[in-house]
Order: C-alpha cells, then sequence, then structure tokens
C-alpha cells in the first residue's frame, strides 16, 4: 500500500456540512460508496458499529474512523474537511474538524493496521494539522494532503514522465 493508492484528489472533501458525528459518517458513506461501487448502508453499518466498541476522535479535533469489508480489495481512505467542527466524543473532549475515514479488506488485517498508523501518524502531527485546517481552498486542501502523505507535486510528476 502507497500514499498514492490510500488517498487521491477525489477522496479529499472540503468544507462537508454536518451537524453531527452520524451526519458525517453518512456523509463520508455515500462519498466511499460512490468512489468504490460500494453499498452505502453497508459502510454505514460496520462504521457505526465500530464507533459502539469505542470513540475513533482520537483528540485534537481529529476522527478517524475506520471499518474492514470483505468487498475491499486495499486500504482507501477519504479526508474531510468540515466546515463547522462536531462533537464525535473525541478522547479529549475536543469537537472534530478533521476526519480521515479509512476502509480496509476484511481479509487483511496487516494493511488495515499499517494504513492506520500512517494515517494515525500524520494526523497527529501539530503541523500537518494546522496545513490542513488553514488551506484557503480546496487546491490548498489537496497540496497539503500531498505534502502530508508524502507525494510528489504535479511538476515533479511530470517532469519525471519527460512531459
Amino acid at each position: 500500500m502507497t500514499s498514492t493508492t490510500l488517498i487521491q484528489e477525489e477522496q479529499i472533501i472540503d468544507q462537508l456540512r454536518c451537524s453531527s458525528k452520524k451526519q458525517a459518517l453518512q456523509s463520508l458513506a455515500q462519498a466511499a460508496a460512490s468512489f468504490a461501487g460500494l453499498k452505502e448502508r453497508d459502510i454505514l453499518q460496520v462504521l457505526l458499529e465500530r464507533e459502539r466498541l469505542g470513540t475513533t476522535g482520537m483528540g485534537h479535533g481529529v476522527a478517524i474512523p475506520h471499518a474492514r469489508l470483505k468487498e475491499v480489495e486495499q486500504p482507501i481512505g477519504f479526508l474531510a474537511r468540515l466546515q463547522k467542527p462536531v462533537d464525535f466524543d473525541a478522547v479529549d473532549g475536543e469537537a472534530v474538524d478533521l476526519i480521515f475515514l479509512l476502509l480496509a479488506p476484511e481479509c487483511n488485517g496487516t494493511d488495515h493496521l499499517k494504513a492506520l498508523a500512517k494515517v494515525s501518524r500524520i494526523l497527529r502531527d501539530p503541523v500537518t494539522r494546522s496545513y490542513l485546517r488553514q488551506a484557503g481552498s480546496k487546491d490548498e486542501l489537496v497540496a497539503a494532503v500531498r505534502s502530508a502523505f508524502g507525494f510528489p507535486s504535479p511538476a515533479k510528476m511530470r517532469k519525471a514522465s519527460g512531459a
């Protein structure tokens, strides 16, 4: 699993409008279903089951809801920057404005744990969180995600391909 297979520009949602944890999870489940050709209801069900086990609100305004599904072939992620923070029952009690949804194959727990550890490590960094929050547009948010996840810049990619 590489960063570029985990999250791409189409999987970044800026200014997501929601008023609750459940509504945020529904919106992300809908985006994931549309992107990956999965059933929204199935995604939402496993996310809500995971939240019943304990919150995925890790603190500092960040949540990483995650679940494993048999229909998923490799880990995929979706980052949402919320228009307004919502209560996510986070461990520090702080409302959440950055959510990274992670879906992974049901049969491969190792990939799930590696992806979860990577995303957690990236979003624990206060500088990264600041860049994600301060991005003034979707393009700036995408650039911040590219930088945080170690993607090559588009200019470097064009140069490497000889374009």
